[in-house]
């Protein structure tokens, strides 16, 4: 388990007035991904396969808060194999709160709620 902070999320009521909030804010890069109901945010430089070209910085993603897991931004944690890291989360008092999805062909998200109430994300790379 690699256990870094890979990716963040931030809920949204409007999504219109956050992504432009966001870009005309911090000119992050910002595309709306109609087919999954997300938006993705590059918070600086891009490889052609959309991750971090330089160190020191996480790229991220916005949700309908309606639609999503919970009321707050999330901060996603990067596993081998998430099934194990959901079975670890609950022997250790937490609860998974939206089980292993695919994610189109980049991989598979979860999201549990640690003992506090907060929810975080799991992120398996493919």
């Amino acid at each position: 388990m690699t256990g870094r902070v890979v990716h963040f999320e931030i809920p949204y009521d409007d999504g219109d007035r956050a992504r432009a909030f966001y870009a005309e804010s911090f000119g992050w890069e910002i595309h709306l991904m109609p087919e999954l109901q997300y938006t993705t945010v590059s918070t600086g430089p891009v490889t052609e396969q959309g991750m971090p070209a330089e160190p020191g910085y996480l790229n991220g993603g916005m949700f309908d808060r309606s639609n999503g897991p919970t009321n707050s931004p999330v901060v996603t944690v990067e596993v081998d194999d998430i099934d194990a890291a959901l079975e670890s989360v609950e022997r250790h008092g937490g609860k998974a709160v939206v089980g292993r999805t695919a994610v189109g062909e980049m991989g598979f998200s979860a999201y549990f709620a640690d003992p506090e109430g907060n929810v975080l994300g799991l992120w398996q790379s493919r």
